[in-house]
C-alpha cells in the first residue's frame, strides 16, 4: 500500500482534502519527499525495507509535519481583544530531521547478515583469570 493524503488525514483525524486544494498536494509533495529521503539514504537496500514499515513511517513522518509544518518556536492568533498563544520547546528542522531517528531504525533492512537484529554487549572490564562467583 502507498501512503495518500487520505491517510494522513485519517492519521490526523481530519476530514479528507479535496484533491484540488493546497492542503492535499501539499501532503502529496511531503509523502514523496519523504520516500524520495528514505530511498536516497538505503539505495539499492531501499527495495528490503518492508513495505509496511515504510507506510508507517512515511504516515508518522508526514503526520508529524502536518501537525507542525515550520520552525516558529511560538505563534499568536489575536481576535479582536483575546489571543491564543502556543509555544514549542524546539523547533521543527529542515530536512531529514522530521523522521526520528527510531523511524530511520525501523526502516534499515540491515546488510544482510543479521547484525541489525542481534543485540550485543560490551564488557567495560575484563574479569581477572580465577575469578570465582
Amino acid at each position: 500500500m502507498a501512503v495518500t493524503p487520505e491517510d494522513i488525514a485519517l492519521e490526523l483525524g481530519r476530514p479528507n482534502p479535496d484533491p484540488s486544494t493546497p492542503t492535499y498536494q501539499q501532503w502529496q509533495r511531503w509523502i514523496n519527499d519523504t520516500l524520495l529521503l528514505i530511498e536516497a539514504r538505503f539505495g539499492s537496500r531501499f527495495v528490503l525495507i518492508n513495505p509496511s514499515v515504510l507506510d508507517y513511517v512515511v504516515r508518522q513522518a508526514v503526520a508529524s509535519r502536518a501537525r507542525r509544518p515550520d520552525s516558529a518556536s511560538s505563534y499568536t492568533v489575536s481576535v479582536d481583544d483575546g489571543s491564543v498563544t502556543r509555544r514549542y520547546e524546539n523547533g521543527d528542522q529542515a530536512g531529514s530531521d522530521y523522521i526520528l531517528d527510531e523511524w530511520w531504525d525501523l526502516l534499515d533492512p540491515g546488510d544482510g547478515d543479521g547484525r541489525a537484529e542481534r543485540a550485543f554487549t560490551i564488557h567495560p572490564a575484563r574479569q581477572p583469570r580465577g575469578f570465582c562467583q
